[in-house]
């Protein structure tokens, strides 16, 4: 297990994980790579000058010098490249370096403003770049990933975590407090009050009998009254005698 991961809370995981790109270990490690370089040029000067005895000794003995520190100080820089973790979690941006004493540093990614991307033509062919990290933190408020091995999916990510950690915190909030009950004269929630009793339903009473024969009187006029309205109308007309008019009305006035 590598030392950032012990430094993870619980719940956290891993989303991504970077280093600097390989063309940093020769940036980097340059004075190493420059004493190779002499290294080269001191034994190139002993086969084309052709020295020897005591002169060609000493100028190869300095060209094995020199590859050698060369070779320690490029290992000591790849030693420090394999030690860096560049994480982003679902929570925060993590940066750890160093082989024996380690620096850790992180950011919330809610802390997190702006990550800006620089890349230059090469960034660009060898998938690295610059990523400067803008927070809104007083102690740690701007934070440099220099020549960031795959910058661009470094960038995206870390903008993915923020915005998914953004629509956790507004979607799952905790629930708002209870309302405060009333309280009575000796400071203890008084009791709710008993709800109103529905009032039962009002009952529909059946007419009296006196009342139901009235009304059955008063249709049975009505209708003897429109009977002898549209009998007036063919007596009037000649169709029917006027003692054949008078002989139902007796009739019809019998019925009542």
């Amino acid at each position: 297990m590598r030392y950032a991961d012990t430094l993870l809370s619980d719940g956290e995981v891993i989303v991504l994980r970077k280093r600097q790109h390989w063309l940093s270990i020769l940036v980097e490690g340059r004075v190493g790579v420059l004493l190779w370089l002499v290294a080269l040029a001191l034994l190139a000067a002993v086969w084309l000058f052709d020295l020897q005895g005591q002169t060609g000794q000493l100028v190869g003995l300095a060209a094995l010098g020199c590859l050698l520190l060369g070779l320690l100080l490029v290992a000591w820089r790849y030693w420090q490249w394999w030690a860096q973790d560049y994480l982003v979690t679902n929570r925060r941006l993590m940066k750890v370096t160093g082989i024996f004493n380690k620096d850790a540093s992180s950011n919330s990614l809610e802390h997190i403003n702006d990550a800006v991307l620089h890349q230059n033509v090469f960034g660009r062919v060898f998938n690295y770049g610059n990523v400067d990290i803008l927070t809104a933190s007083g102690e740690l408020a701007r934070d440099y990933f220099h020549m960031l091995h795959g910058a661009k999916e470094f960038k995206r990510v870390l903008t993915t975590q923020k915005h998914a950690l953004e629509m956790e915190y507004r979607f799952n909030q905790a629930p708002s407090p209870p309302l405060r009950a009333p309280m009575n004269m000796n400071g203890e929630p008084a009791a709710a009050p008993p709800a109103p009793a529905a009032a039962p339903p009002a009952s529909v009473s059946p007419p009296a009998p006196e009342a139901a024969a009235s009304a059955a009187d008063d249709d049975e006029s009505l209708d003897i009254t429109q009977t002898l309205s549209r009998l007036a109308d063919p007596r009037d007309r000649g169709a029917i005698t006027p003692e054949d008019y008078e002989a139902k009305k007796d009739d019809l006035l019998r019925r009542l």
